[in-house]
């Protein structure tokens, strides 16, 4: 698949650049994008979720009244969790949330989402540009130029681009990201993936060697 490659003023270039097949030409696979999803999700949890039960809330543990010739039910210490001011029966305990995914298959959830996006021409190419200093007006008149302002964009950079990732930081819908560490979660939330010339090289020699595995 062909893509044409743009200036940062949004005209062409009247180049265009050949997307490798082994990364955005195979058939995409649904399984290994949801165990990748499911796995950037668990693992971005905090796990420090927590409530009292009885024996941790305060109060006095004596018994309220006696246990028989009250007609009313049996009753504990107020710290019962069915008082109110009780512990809680069966609450949230902190644990780690951590899945594990192998990286062939975090590789394979990768080049599915990167092809679902060249399926949906949401591949756009332009050459390598950098930022004087951060602007957050020089990025979004990038975006405007590229007819991208009102829709949910991920640049992508060969590299850390300091100066365009601070530019970024108060664009909605714009998300900065280094080639290498684009998360299939990344991919998939972004209408467009816009990659800078340099990124789409460190991409594919990043994920092209690796062979599709059978789910």
């Amino acid at each position: 698949m062909e893509v044409k490659i743009y200036r940062q003023d949004g005209s062409e270039t009247g180049e265009t650049v050949q997307l490798e097949a082994s990364v955005f030409g195979i058939a995409p696979n649904d399984h290994a994008i949801w165990l990748d999803v499911r796995r950037i999700q668990a693992n971005g949890r905090q796990g420090t979720h927590k409530t009292k039960d009885r024996g941790e809330v305060a109060g006095s543990t004596r018994k309220l009244y006696r246990q028989k010739g009250t007609g009313s039910a049996r009753a504990g210490s107020a710290k019962s969790p069915i008082r109110r001011s009780g512990g809680t029966i069966f609450g949230p305990r902190p644990r780690n949330y951590n899945l594990k995914v192998n990286r062939k298959t975090q590789r394979l959830a990768r080049r599915s989402a990167l092809a679902y996006k060249a399926q949906a021409e949401g591949i756009r190419v332009v050459e390598d540009f950098r930022l004087e200093t951060p602007s957050t007006r020089g990025i979004t008149a990038f975006l405007a130029a590229q007819s991208l302002a009102d829709k949910k964009v991920l640049l992508l950079t060969a590299g850390l681009n300091v100066d365009i990732y601070k530019s970024s930081r108060n664009v909605p819908k714009l998300m900065v990201r280094n080639a290498a560490d684009a998360s299939t979660l990344d991919l998939l939330n972004a209408q467009v993936v816009v990659f800078l010339a340099g990124a789409l090289g460190t991409l594919a020699g990043l994920l092209g060697e690796a062979q599709p595995v059978e789910a």
